[in-house]
């Protein structure tokens, strides 16, 4: 048998790019993307990508060179997805959320040679390259004469709305301009190595300075692959762009859904009312979104929302959502389902997989059962809860904490021009993810904490998410997010922030603290009760809807609790067993 080798015959490199193809010809005259009056079919959309990739290459783009995007969901951030690749080069969308200065470091770092922008984002860009531009001569003037100057100003393409066009000019090119001077016959770059990179995407930047993740072209199709299959998507999708393609590739969905010959409901943007108009009007049956939209679903006034008879499958990540938000969303008819990833796993690296037994359960168990993260996908190897002191795995009781550790082909290759970093990332065979996780009995685990932030409070762990799924509970309670705050006995206690609805009259200012209070020790042990409760009108967020607990942190550290004789429940217990003694 070891004389049996490869052949072109009987290996391909795997690559995404594959789904579009095929797309194209088993699909052909299905209609791939719907964008307000704008349709186009899976014919079509192949060929937007030929001639997007051919005018690239007209351009002086090189293997690996970078073309960096910011836009919405729109056409053109979907077809991007496939004609940057097709022309060799590595896709970086960036997020429309961050300011100028992030965009320009964004810019300088992936040494972007174009750089693609939506006519609404047009003012941000200028802005941003401006910055770049000042930035560019400053590195040259302190550069010696003999030095070569260091210029990293991408050429600029400016999107206008294909569905109605604006007229908005920054440069002299125009994106359709592009399509219309492309080949339509043009032959797509052949992957050679799987391991080549297809894209660079930047971490929201919760904890530390945002990295650049580099995905393989491999890693991105058997992610797709695991995805499609974990959440049984079926073919001829309608998939409405909730989620941000800027997000991990939208979840590698930008891939997926031409996979399964779906349509595509572009978004610009996720109003309620765009979200339920776009859900009745097409029959969408499947979405992505952080849970930060579920507020936005559930929070719609009635002139916002639309009937529709169908369910809508969803699939939820980011910030664990408290299974009271998941029960409402149920009784919107929106099936949820839980998963859990990080930008360097390409998205989902877990998915809640529902079993047919639980059916039989109350809706509230359901509830609980869904906010789980689940088991990993099918392109994982395996996925742990280790002890990162000893590396040995916690037992599977639900309670032990320990830290989430990944290993497969759907982790990023690495952070770009950060070894070290990357090297940190890696240890023993295994990607750390920093998030702190338990595994319940049957095997499905449960995320708890980012490692920072487990509250330690004389010597016992709480853990934040726990409490927030509680605090989501209360009626009146919107956004909830839980820190430590120094207290001078136990050395840290809970602070809750929280963002809170309105009353009937308008009103937010009748909750109070000693409410939330009286609610928590009602419901929890009472060392997890909070020492302290803290009204903002919203919660400070990353530019992906995650609560920047940075933020609050620095905000808690302010607090001081003075009165020392207030003893939590368990140190009464352990003060009592010693008394004792």
């Amino acid at each position: 048998m070891d004389q049996l080798g490869k052949c072109e015959a009987n290996y391909v490199a795997l690559t995404p790019l594959t789904f579009l193809k095929r797309a194209s010809s088993v699909y052909a005259n299905r209609t791939s993307i719907i964008y307000e009056n704008t349709r186009f079919t899976w014919r079509q959309t192949y060929e937007r990508c030929c001639r997007l990739a051919s005018s690239l290459l007209s351009l002086n783009i090189l293997k690996n060179d970078v073309i960096s995007v910011l836009a919405p969901n729109i056409p053109a951030m979907y077809e991007m997805h496939f004609a940057v690749p097709m022309a060799g080069a590595v896709l970086n969308t960036i997020n429309t959320r961050l300011d100028a200065k992030n965009v320009a470091t964004i810019l300088r770092h992936s040494e972007a040679k174009v750089f693609f922008v939506d006519y609404q984002y047009v003012p941000l860009a200028r802005e941003a390259l401006r910055l770049l531009m000042v930035d560019s001569q400053q590195n040259q003037t302190s550069q010696s004469p003999s030095a070569a100057p260091e210029s990293f100003i991408p050429l600029v393409i400016v999107i206008d709305d294909v569905d109605s066009p604006k007229g908005v000019r920054l440069g002299e090119l125009e994106y359709e301009q592009l399509i219309h001077m492309g080949n339509p016959r043009f032959v797509p770059t052949e992957i050679q190595d799987e391991w080549d990179p297809i894209s660079l995407n930047y971490t929201s930047g919760t904890t530390s300075e945002p990295k650049g993740v580099v995905y393989s072209h491999r890693g991105a199709y058997l992610s797709t692959l695991s995805l499609i299959l974990g959440w049984e998507m079926g073919s001829e999708p309608v998939y409405l762009w909730s989620l941000p393609m800027f997000h991990c590739n939208g979840w590698t969905f930008t891939w997926g859904v031409a996979a399964r010959g779906g349509t595509n409901v572009c978004l610009r943007n996720t109003t309620a009312y765009d979200m339920y108009r776009n859900i009745a009007s097409h029959k969408v049956t499947h979405m992505c979104c952080a849970p930060i939209v579920f507020n936005i679903l559930i929070e719609a006034k009635p002139h916002e929302r639309r009937e529709f008879t169908s369910t809508v499958q969803v699939l939820t990540g980011g910030a664990p959502p408290p299974a009271s938000l998941l029960e409402k969303m149920e009784l919107l008819r929106f099936h949820v389902t839980h998963g859990y990833g990080l930008t360097e796993a390409t998205g989902p690296a877990l998915v809640c997989e529902w079993q047919a037994k639980w059916n039989n359960l109350p809706r509230e168990s359901q509830a609980k059962l869904k906010a789980r993260q689940g088991i990993s996908v099918l392109t994982l190897a395996d996925v742990d809860v280790k002890n990162m002191k000893t590396m040995t795995s916690v037992p599977h009781d639900g309670k032990t904490m320990g830290e989430i550790v990944l290993r497969g082909s759907s982790i990023m290759k690495g952070y770009l021009k950060d070894p070290e970093t990357t090297s940190k990332a890696f240890k023993n065979g295994w990607f750390i993810t920093g998030d702190v996780g338990v595994i319940h009995p049957d095997g499905y685990l449960e995320i708890k904490d980012r490692s920072k932030d487990i509250i330690i409070s004389g010597g016992e762990n709480i853990s934040s998410v726990e409490l927030e799924s509680v605090l989501y509970r209360h009626p009146r309670v919107l956004e909830a997010a839980v820190v430590a705050m120094p207290h001078p006995r136990w050395g840290e206690s809970p602070c809750a922030f929280l963002a809170v609805r309105e009353n009937e009259v308008g009103r937010k200012d009748d909750v109070k603290e000693a409410d939330i209070i009286a609610f928590c020790r009602k419901n929890l042990p009472h060392f997890m009760v909070p020492r302290k409760v803290e009204f903002l009108s919203e919660l400070p967020k990353t530019s992906t809807g995650k609560i920047q607990k940075f933020q609050l942190r620095a905000l808690a550290k302010a607090f001081q609790i003075t009165d020392t004789k207030e003893v939590p429940q368990h140190h009464e217990d352990q003060v009592l067993a010693l008394s004792r003694l």
